[in-house]
């Protein structure tokens, strides 16, 4: 372990066990009963889990947070509107390679972490539906949600929809942007490389002013086209400002509209020019087809050029639309340890999540993930220890819904969520009711 020079925390280079190697044989008898069943309500073998709650993974967000400061400082709402996008995507890149179930929440269960520019409080406030609110907030930003995960066992696959709305406020500008995450498919549980794809349409609303922001993440034909994203910022009055494009598990470019339009009048010039050249694909050419008014009714003028479809598109790390346009890099994804592969795939951020901090000027709230026994034990490689507090757990909370029941009290009521009405988004969400920072956590359930 190393102490960080600007964060109060104790940052840590790796888990204090490897991981143990999955057995297929194991997961198929788990899963053979499953097909089609909502797997949150299925008891999984500690075995196919990660050292994480949930909880733990939703902070996993705030790795790149650092977009939404730059995006508070932008005075162009299409500016602030591209970065708000950008961090949307940049949530999704932890993602990549995780196929590690985290441990369920349980009831009340709660997770803190601060950072010299941050803080952010999750809370497990419902169990049947399982659904985890959380609430971050700085200086220039507020960012929270709630989440409500389906698991399905699809026969090859596992299809994750993480159901709910999450919202950022820029405080500067008093405004509030909202979006649902896209759908995330684990593939070849069966037989092969397990790998894992996000794919669907995401809307970024901004609330205040009519902007928004429309990501296509694409179905791959091949592990040649996977992770694409490509996406539009366009304004009020539905006109493009700018084209976004590139990969949720790398980087994120952007070029301005009048640059896309430049590029494209003269691709269409030299092609007139060259008919040899007939069968070239370019980038840009592409990014077109958001033309097609199947997707979310985004209209695009008449006489813009290109509308073949994106899946033939050639992508890299350092990919350009075109060496005769410019184009911005919005985000970069951060490279995972070397030895990350042993350690669940986890990235330098994650490893950090579970660690509790000896140094720290306030203890943590009896509910907190870091003081759960099954976690703990499987993260130090106890599988045995672990299963054995796993069910502990789980019995645990099965009582104590059960105690409520023969109370006739068998509503749970959340110690720092409540469920109202967003006055910035209109919608109905759980809202952080305040108190959690102050350090009032005497009257919080022993679930542990």
């Amino acid at each position: 372990m190393t102490t960080s020079n600007n964060e109060s925390f104790i940052q840590r280079t790796c888990l204090p066990s490897e991981m143990l190697q999955w057995n297929d044989r194991n997961i198929m008898s788990v899963l053979k009963n499953c097909l089609g069943k909502e797997l949150s309500k299925v008891t999984m073998p500690v075995t196919l889990n990660e050292p994480l709650s949930f909880l733990q993974r939703v902070c996993e967000y705030m790795e790149y947070a650092e977009i939404l400061n730059k995006a508070n400082k932008e005075e162009d709402p299409a500016d602030r509107m591209k970065l708000v996008a950008t961090f949307a995507v940049s949530a999704l890149a932890s993602n990549w390679e995780r196929v590690g179930k985290p441990f369920n929440p349980l009831l009340g269960e709660t997770y803190e972490l601060q950072r010299n520019d941050f803080k952010i409080l999750c809370e497990q406030v419902s169990h049947h539906p399982p659904i985890s609110a959380f609430h971050a907030e700085s200086s220039n930003y507020k960012f929270y949600g709630s989440i409500n995960p389906k698991i399905k066992f699809m026969g090859k696959s596992i299809n994750i929809q993480p159901k709910g709305m999450v919202t950022v406020e820029l405080t500067r500008w008093n405004e509030a942007y909202s979006w649902s995450n896209v759908n995330c498919c684990v593939h070849n549980v069966v037989v092969g490389k397990l790998w894992i794809e996000q794919l669907g349409t995401m809307e970024i609303k901004n609330h205040s002013n009519g902007y928004r922001a429309i990501l296509d993440f694409k179905e791959a034909s091949s592990s040649q086209e996977a992770n694409k994203v490509f996406g539009i910022v366009e304004n009020d009055e539905k006109k493009v400002r700018y084209r976004l494009f590139g990969k949720w598990n790398e980087f994120l470019k952007c070029a301005s509209e009048e640059d896309y339009q430049l590029c494209m009048q003269q691709k269409h010039v030299n092609e007139s020019m060259s008919s040899h050249d007939r069968n070239s694909k370019k980038l840009f050419s592409k990014l077109n087809s958001f033309k097609m008014p199947s997707f979310l009714g985004v209209n695009i003028q008449d006489d813009l050029v290109g509308t073949s479809e994106l899946k033939s598109l050639s992508l890299n790390e350092d990919a350009d639309i075109s060496s005769d346009i410019k184009s911005a890099l919005l985000w970069k994804c951060k490279e995972r340890p070397a030895y990350s592969s042993k350690y669940y795939h986890f990235t330098d951020f994650a490893m950090q999540l579970n660690a509790i901090n000896p140094i720290a000027s306030h203890p943590l709230c009896n509910t907190d993930s870091r003081l759960r026994p099954d976690i703990r034990y499987l993260e130090e490689g106890d599988v045995t220890a672990a299963s054995a507090q796993k069910n502990r757990l789980e019995e645990k909370q099965r009582g104590a819904e059960l105690s409520r029941k023969g109370q006739n009290n068998d509503s749970w009521q959340p110690r720092w969520f409540k469920f109202d009405v967003n006055p910035l988004t209109k919608h109905e969400d759980w809202m952080y009711s305040g108190g959690y920072w102050e350090r009032s956590h005497q009257t919080t359930s022993q679930i542990f």
